[in-house]
């Protein structure tokens, strides 16, 4: 029997013991109500759009196999859509939430109701708006715990700490983002990195904004830990302690010992952290990793703190760690390639052996004509910023009256997508080679909208290649509606006969967003058996407007279980 045929049946058994358990399940319900409120941070007041007034938003709280409903209402003045990072989808394809791909925007003073099921996942995930930048205001944790009955895969954790690390700008991030794309440049940066939505002492006018855990010496407690930020990856470490990590991306681990977590925008790690040293206060801290030059991209290159106390501490002074610098790739790599998957533990899924398509994606920053009458663009050159895979600068089909799952859905294309993405670059050249830093003649790609056709169950292998054009960096590579197994990463040009030797199949991490290494490549491997269009995108953010998508178009199964249901009445339909 194929490997294909295997995972579809251990994902039938996985939804019989989902139905056949559903005494134990719950419906868990929310009101997410988005409107504008006045919020200080660094001594400035700011009007910003937040869910029930508060950031982050709300924690949801979930088992597997529970069914989750959230209402969300758009009291705010701007277009909103959210998306459950990380969520299958599976039978709820309309509730994943990016805008023009599977749903037009909910509009100011309108709402929607999202509804979907939790199966087969634990772990950490999360949920963000996905009308571009307004996630900066509107996003928070979505914890999945084992169902009643159920244990973790490690020992049980005294208490369980959400830290979802995110972004602040003294400014109003949609004018933020106009004029970035007015001008084709990098946004302005933010003015601090937040956890928990709080700044830390470092900053200026910030003592009084400060996350404080407080600890018990001896207890063991379980980080899950969310980058939120929108466009940087952040290292995160606590002074003079160890983390132990126990999964990504809602995806289980072996346990690996490390003083320094790597996060990149869009993943989740569990980390579990006993509270061992000596009685006092420590800091907790996030600081950016960046490797792109910074006069095409800039970075905030700044530092986020929180304080861990332990119980009895008389300490008036945290001890700070020593953080890595700024371009610590050595730091990064290391900690992404040591981190395997959990064979055999709970809702492991072997990897497909059988491939049926093959695919080689360049990721890269790239430039477009700059289309201002009467100013010049701000990009490299005077040209706007662009970005592109396999040299196709992904466009949404805004204004084109479907969104792109409605389109799947009836058959009726209408322009709004093209079936005609890549399976291979237009040209091969040297891709990490430096020389071609600020090279012109290979800077420009199209604006397209197009997808690649799957198979219903087929099975997907893909090298995302990173290329120097405009300057190499780490690329946040994000698939809706899929987990895939990271098969191998390297750096450099990935080259089949040399690299093939070094894939994982016994035991691969497990992620829904790979980081792609700087001047560096990434295989992944995942199995096509969820119909519907799915996104697949770099989730720094300024990266998605610049163009550096695409999508998949699934092909419907064999079986009413296998097709795209009909959308819920209340869908918003003005694209």
């Amino acid at each position: 029997m194929r490997t294909s045929s295997l995972l579809s049946l251990a994902w039938a058994l996985a939804l019989l013991a989902s139905s056949s358990s559903l005494v134990s399940a719950d419906v868990v319900e929310h009101t997410f109500e988005v409107a504008n409120v006045t919020m200080t941070r660094l001594c400035r007041e700011n009007v910003i759009a937040a869910v029930n007034g508060i950031l982050p938003g709300p924690t949801i709280n979930v088992r597997e196999g529970d069914t989750i409903i959230v209402h969300a209402i758009n009291n705010s003045p701007y277009n909103l859509t959210i998306h459950w990072h990380g969520i299958f989808q599976f039978m709820s394809q309309w509730a994943d939430g990016p805008e023009y791909v599977t749903q037009c925007p909910i509009l100011p003073g309108k709402k929607y109701t999202y509804k979907f099921n939790i199966t087969a996942q634990e772990g950490t995930l999360w949920w963000h708006a996905h009308s571009s930048f307004f996630r900066a205001w509107v996003y928070g944790a979505l914890i999945i715990r084992p169902r009643l009955g159920h244990s973790y895969p490690f020992p049980k954790p005294y208490k369980e700490v959400p830290i979802v690390l995110g972004e602040w700008w003294n400014a109003n991030i949609i004018e933020v983002e106009e004029e970035a794309t007015k001008f084709g440049n990098s946004q302005r940066l933010s003015d601090a990195y937040t956890i928990n939505g709080l700044p830390g002492p470092l900053y200026n006018c910030s003592q009084n904004q400060t996350f404080r855990l407080r600890v018990r010496h001896g207890k063991t407690y379980l980080f899950r830990i969310i980058n939120a930020a929108l466009n940087e990856h952040l290292f995160f470490k606590i002074a003079r302690h160890t983390f132990t990590v126990v999964a990504v991306d809602a995806s289980y681990t072996n346990p690996y010992d490390t003083d320094v977590i790597m996060v990149a925008p869009g993943q989740t790690v569990d980390a579990l952290l006993t509270a061992n040293q000596a009685v006092g206060s420590y800091f907790m801290a996030a600081t950016p990793y960046q490797t792109v030059n910074t006069s095409v991209v800039p970075v905030a290159d700044t530092t986020t703190t929180g304080v861990v106390v332990y119980q009895g501490s008389t300490s008036k002074k945290p001890l700070m760690p020593t953080l890595p610098p700024l371009n610590d790739t050595k730091t990064a790599n290391d900690f992404f390639l040591s981190i395997t998957g959990l064979a055999g533990g709970p809702h492991w899924v072997p990897v497909p052996e059988v491939v049926d398509e093959h695919m080689f994606i360049t990721i890269g920053i790239g430039l477009d004509f700059c289309d201002l009458q009467n100013a010049k663009c701000l990009g490299v050159g005077g040209f706007k910023m662009s970005a592109n895979m396999n040299n196709e600068s992904f466009v949404l089909p805004q204004g084109r009256g479907f969104s792109m799952l409605d389109s799947f859905y009836r058959n009726a294309n209408k322009g709004v997508y093209t079936k005609d993405f890549p399976d291979q670059p237009p040209f091969v050249f040297d891709y990490t080679n430096p020389s071609y830093i600020n090279d012109l003649s290979v800077a420009f790609a199209p604006k397209t909208t197009k997808v690649k056709t799957l198979k219903f169950n087929s099975t997907v292998q893909i090298v995302y290649q990173n290329n120097a054009i405009m300057g190499p960096e780490n690329h946040p590579i994000h698939i809706h509606g899929f987990n895939f197994h990271v098969l191998a990463q390297g750096t450099g040009n990935y080259n089949a006969s040399r690299d093939e030797s070094k894939f994982n199949l016994k035991d691969p991490q497990i992620r829904n967003t790979v980081a792609v290494p700087y001047a560096g490549w990434s295989v992944i491997r995942f199995q096509a058996n969820n119909p519907g269009i799915w996104l697949v995108h770099c989730h720094i953010e300024a990266h998605l407007p610049w163009g550096m998508a695409m999508a998949f178009e699934v092909e419907n199964g064999p079986t009413p279980e296998t097709t795209l249901p009909p959308p819920p009445p209340d869908l918003p339909t003005q694209c």
